[in-house]
């Protein structure tokens, strides 16, 4: 028979009570007493370096303690509060400095609760942070955004390559004969290897398969093949040679020969036009969506994923944003039930653009607006005819997949 879990003497964290509401009556007590502590200090020192000084304490610390003491809502007084060792120390010290006991104990015994809470309920700071974080939209993207921050500089050296930024644009154009033009341009900046000899590649797929072979061109109507290279114009650092494989209904770009280390970081853009790539319409009653999404093929700072449709492709409708985990499963079909449980919750925000370029400026690419002139111009579209939208993620999971899903006009029932 397990014997009873033993509670501390003083906890409020009693059987029967929601967990929150428990985490919520402890930081009140730490909050209450310890302030009633630091109030009875002699001389009531003001500020970190004050209280660290008068007693002998490090200044973080303190820094640390009256931040969180200063806050109104127990759950982030709980979050923000240095552990119970600290706590203890500082208790002690304080009582040599004259506080008197019947302050102090009312303090330790809620630091005393604070380290059954942590034991008991979460296992350690870290996991009780987490748990914090379901209740405190605040810590929860603190928490993510450290590790994310984690996942990029372990990915990276995993994988031997890494970059300050990736960004992806595809557009979308009525081709006629119920057909869409898709034209890809996926440029990143500061993109480097870690390690001589890595392997970094970008791949672009045809998500209908369909008879005939996959011939992507260059602006000018050039078939990809061989090594390549980024308009010059709109590079602002140094340029990657690109080497093409067709391989399928899949193109393979891979970054030539580099060297590596931060000396060797090379910015990559490349375009690819795709002629009548896609059905613009689904079969009717099928329920089947469009969709378009990037993938972060190098562990990467920040990333960018924009889509600009042309006002007769899916008219009226706006996408709808969708990320899934790849990491098991490849590229996730937004049409297969089976990738529902990749699905990951979207931290991202889309924004739409609007028409036209003067709403599309990146300040890691300057000269964007300018780029996509080009491309239009090379192409003869008129960009005020797209509309827009935009995702970016800080430190984005490596596989992660970037979806905007649409559902396109239906087929005329023969």
């Amino acid at each position: 028979m397990a014997s009873p879990t033993p509670r501390l003497k003083g906890s409020s964290l009693l059987p029967g009570h929601d967990l929150r509401q428990r985490v919520s009556d402890l930081g009140v007590r730490l909050a209450t007493s310890l302030r009633a502590v630091t109030e009875a200090i002699p001389d009531r020192p003001a500020g970190p370096q004050r209280l660290a000084k008068a007693l002998g304490l490090d200044k973080v610390f303190a820094s640390r303690l009256l931040k969180a003491l200063r806050n109104r809502e127990p759950l982030t007084v709980v979050h923000q509060l240095p552990g119970p060792d600290p706590l203890r120390r500082f208790l002690v010290a304080a009582r040599k400095s004259g506080v008197p006991s019947e302050r102090i104990q009312p303090a330790r015994e809620a630091v005393e609760a604070f380290e059954g809470l942590i034991r008991d309920e979460a296992g350690d700071r870290s996991a009780l942070g987490a748990i914090l974080s379901a209740w405190l939209p605040e810590v929860r993207a603190q928490l993510e955004l450290r590790a994310r921050q984690t996942a990029y500089r372990a990915a990276g050296q995993i994988l031997g390559a890494q970059a300050d930024f990736d960004h992806s644009t595809v557009l979308l154009y009525p081709a006629g004969g119920g057909r869409l033009d898709v034209v890809w341009l996926i440029g990143v900046v500061g993109l480097q290897r870690l390690r001589p000899g890595a392997t970094v590649k970008f791949d672009t797929q045809r998500l209908v398969p369909e008879a005939g072979k996959r011939r992507p061109t260059d602006l000018h109507g050039k078939v990809l093949n061989g090594p390549a290279v980024g308009p010059e114009a709109f590079c602002s650092g140094t340029r990657a040679t690109i080497e093409i494989q067709s391989a399928g209904e899949s193109v393979h770009y891979l970054l030539g020969e580099t060297g590596f280390g931060p000396r060797s970081a090379v910015d990559v853009l490349f375009c690819e036009v795709n002629r009548a790539e896609l059905p613009a319409s689904v079969p009717a009653d099928s329920g089947r969506r469009a969709w378009f999404a990037a993938e972060i093929s190098a562990p990467v700072k920040r990333s960018c994923f924009d889509i600009f449709v042309h006002r007769d492709v899916y008219p009226g409708e706006d996408p709808e944003l969708l990320v899934y985990d790849r990491s098991s499963g490849g590229l996730a079909d937004v049409n297969d039930p089976g990738r529902d449980i990749d699905r990951m919750q979207a931290d991202q925000t889309m924004v739409p653009l609007g028409q036209g370029l003067d709403r599309t400026p990146l300040s890691e690419l300057p000269r964007h607006p300018d780029l996509l002139g080009h491309v239009h111009a090379c192409l003869g579209w008129n960009p005020e005819e797209f509309r827009g939208y935009r995702v970016r993620t800080d430190y984005p999971l490596h596989r992660a997949q970037v979806t905007y899903a649409f559902r396109p006009p239906q087929e005329s029932a023969s």
